[in-house]
């Protein structure tokens, strides 16, 4: 099999992929916490990851890929009292929107993980989790919460390349009594009696780094191949979900940890408090699915993006290229999968996706290459096969959007006609502007 060289945060250096079982690679990704749209972040994280589960079983390895979702949470508990009074009815939250999530995925020609495990269809492993760290005196019970003990840890940081001197000096977390020590963190969360999950410790609910760790561990186990995630989560989340596994099991917990970069818009990272958030059902009303994928494979997965909508309208102009010129030949399922190592060009592009998936420098050989492959049908289809099969592509001419003609749109229309029969060219533009910035293209006839 191929060499894969992959980015790894804990050695601070690209390695090669070496996985623990032959031919078998365990991968675990953390998934939505669902309780709002996903956005273009989301889109980034589990296209970059997509690309990797398909370039592995491409590559003839076997695959176990969990995905997990955050179905219980502060942040849908929070929303579920404002929506309903109620936080109890959080699944009122939580299910339309992993319905939508699925949705997008589907949208984004992502294929499905093989495990998808929710939260709260997870709570018994989670309790036992917790008690084991107990038990292994790295947890520590307090009125009704559980806490891990950061200082139990010798490893805390080794991810985040943080000290926990520094975290202690510069800490914004939150100060407890009831805390041994500020930095810990809780693994499991009171509440009354009666509501949500009974536990040795009285009536509560999980803590988020917990439910990651207790999770991997029942489908990839102790130890699996690569952890992966947005940049935002390597700390504190995952250093956090190492400290568990590891104080608990005392063997590494994954052996590559893989982060994509942040998608930025004005040089800020999204996020809801800036209010900056574009979610993917936006972008989805205005570009095809497979535009936005497009656009996110032309950057490394590791490099910040800086979104703007005329860098994506360009990756439309480039997809919509190769799409015409792919849509021209006709392959069968044997053009399509034959071996990439017969032609120059497919092995070129296989060199640069196994060095850390370095997807701009394989579409840099492809439209290098362009004018050579669209005259040898065999070729073609062999570069379409690795299109379609690693990097998802559907390579299908894309249909313009249908723009529902409302009285605005009318009105303006009829404007611009008005201003163009006066020859008010200069009004006429300026409208014509507008409504393409709206997707209604423009095409006149010669004034008489």
């Amino acid at each position: 099999m191929a060499k894969i060289l992959l980015s790894n945060t804990l050695a601070g250096a690209k390695q090669e992929l070496k996985p623990l079982v032959k031919n078998t690679v365990k991968m675990y990704v953390c998934g939505v916490t669902p309780y709002d749209l996903s956005h273009i972040g989301h889109g980034r994280c589990y296209v970059s990851f997509d690309l990797l589960y398909r370039l592995l079983k491409y590559l003839g390895y076997n695959v176990d890929y969990c995905r997990n979702l955050t179905d219980i949470d502060d942040k849908i508990l929070k929303k579920a009292q404002e929506k309903f009074d109620d936080k109890l009815r959080f699944a009122e939250i939580t299910e339309p929107m992993i319905k939508k999530f699925h949705d997008d995925m589907h949208k984004l020609n992502n294929l499905p993980p093989n495990y998808e495990p929710k939260a709260t269809e997870t709570i018994d492993e989670i309790i036992a989790f917790v008690k084991g760290l107990i038990d292994a005196g790295k947890a520590y019970q307090a009125n009704g919460d559980v806490y891990f003990s950061i200082e139990s840890f010798s490893g805390y940081g080794k991810l985040s390349k943080h000290k926990i001197e520094d975290l202690k000096a510069g800490s914004r977390v939150d100060v407890s009594d009831i805390k041994r020590n500020p930095l810990d963190f809780a693994l499991w969360k009171s509440e009354p009696d009666g509501t949500f999950w009974k536990s040795p410790w009285g009536w509560g609910r999980p803590g988020w780094h917990i439910e990651c760790s207790a999770m991997s561990h029942k489908y990839l186990g102790k130890s699996f191949d690569i952890h992966g995630g947005g940049q935002d989560l390597a700390f504190p989340h995952h250093e956090n979900e190492i400290a568990q596994s590891e104080g608990l099991f005392g063997v590494p917990m994954a052996q590559f940890w893989v982060h994509n970069g942040f998608v930025r818009i004005d040089k800020e990272k999204m996020s809801k408090s800036l209010g900056n958030i574009i979610s993917l059902e936006d972008i989805f009303k205005k570009y095809d699915p497979m535009v936005l994928r497009y656009y996110l494979i032309t950057h490394h997965y590791k490099a910040p993006i800086e979104f703007s909508f005329d860098d994506l309208d360009s990756a439309k102009k480039a997809y919509s290229r190769l799409c015409k010129i792919f849509s021209e030949h006709e392959c069968t399922e044997q053009e399509l999968s034959g071996s990439p190592g017969k032609y120059e060009i497919t092995e070129k592009m296989l060199e640069y996706l196994t060095d850390d998936l370095n997807t701009p420098g394989m579409l840099g050989v492809l439209f290098e290459n362009l004018d050579d492959i669209r005259n040898d049908h065999a070729k073609l289809c062999a570069v379409k096969g690795l299109l379609q099969k690693v990097l998802g592509l559907h390579l299908v001419p894309l249909k313009e959007k249908e723009v529902e003609m409302t009285a605005e749109i009318k009105a303006l229309v009829k404007e611009r006609e008005d201003a163009r029969a006066e020859k008010d060219w200069a009004k006429a533009d300026a409208i014509r502007d507008k409504l393409e910035a709206i997707g209604v293209s423009v095409k006149d006839a010669k004034i008489k």
